[in-house]
């Protein structure tokens, strides 16, 4: 039997919130940091009047719509504040080419699949101003009972050591083979069942907003510049950054191959002792090398 509302009923003002609908894993630009690996947990609120259902929108809706826009638009991409004057950018119908200055003079330049970088409508990239434009990009998702909807970005609250980092993974058949996309992640290492906050901490310290790049990508070391370069499925990968940026592997950089390569550095100062470490790939998954 369909619901019947009276006149205040059905205008009466509402929100309908969901927090830590999903996250998302990405890198951006930054003028001082330069390429930042990051994680953040997307909450949402929308404000609107009850339908004729007794709803502001369907939970499965706002779930569904936010995560695949959210998934398409946001996570693993590249986010370019375009409105920073330290960017340079060059768009074609399928690929973009961009250049990044940082304050100190150093530089980072990318070509790549258009789907691969997010231009955010902003000078510079923070929770706040990528909540802005995405809402503006998802206004005409839902029905026209929701008057705004806001967008919230967070981290996950860690307590210990944790670093950003960005790399990219040829191989992967999904969004990850995008050369410059990035996490915010845990560190834990115990010596003996022990954790080791001191060991955790200088990890973190020498990977903070950290490149990690396989080393048969690398196609150029000319001063002080380390230039990358592979092909994927979905098109042809290039990155240049400076050389204080970057930590070459021998493997490629999936979160299996940093978890044991952390277990190798760590054994070789460690040789008698058993070690394990949980390298984390964003939020609430990695691996265990030991």
């Amino acid at each position: 039997m369909r619901a019947v509302f009276t006149s205040r009923q059905r205008f009466f003002p509402m929100q309908l919130f969901v927090e830590q609908l999903t996250n998302v894993d990405f890198s951006y630009l930054d003028p001082e940091r330069g390429l930042v690996g990051e994680t953040w947990w997307a909450s949402a609120v929308l404000d609107g009047v009850l339908d004729d259902q007794g709803m502001v929108c369907d939970f499965g809706i706002v779930k569904k719509t936010l995560r695949h826009w959210l998934d398409n638009e946001v996570d693993h991409r590249l986010l370019v504040p375009a409105k920073s004057p330290a960017l340079t950018l060059h768009q074609y119908d399928h690929s973009v080419e961009l250049e990044w200055t940082f304050a100190d003079g150093g530089r980072i330049s990318m070509a790549a699949p258009r789907q691969a970088v997010a231009l955010v409508d902003a000078e510079t990239i923070s929770a706040e101003s990528v909540a802005l434009w995405c809402r503006e990009q998802l206004r005409s998702h839902f029905p026209v009972n929701v008057e705004q909807l806001t967008l919230t970005f967070c981290e996950e609250e860690i307590r210990g050591a944790y670093y950003h980092y960005s790399h990219g993974l040829k191989k992967h058949a999904g969004n990850c083979q995008r050369i410059a996309h990035g996490h915010r992640s845990r560190i834990e290492i115990r010596l003996a069942g022990e954790r080791s906050a001191e060991l955790e901490q200088a990890w973190a310290g020498r990977w903070a907003d950290i490149y990690l790049a396989s080393r048969e990508d690398l196609v150029s070391d000319t001063d002080g510049q380390l230039s990358f370069a592979y092909q994927a499925q979905q098109g042809d990968f290039t990155l240049s950054l400076p050389a204080r940026c970057c930590y070459l592997m021998d493997t490629d950089t999936t979160v299996e191959f940093i978890a044991a390569h952390l277990a190798e550095q760590v054994r070789s100062a460690y040789p008698s002792v058993d070690i394990e470490v949980r390298a984390f790939e964003g939020v609430n998954k990695g691996a265990i090398a030991g």
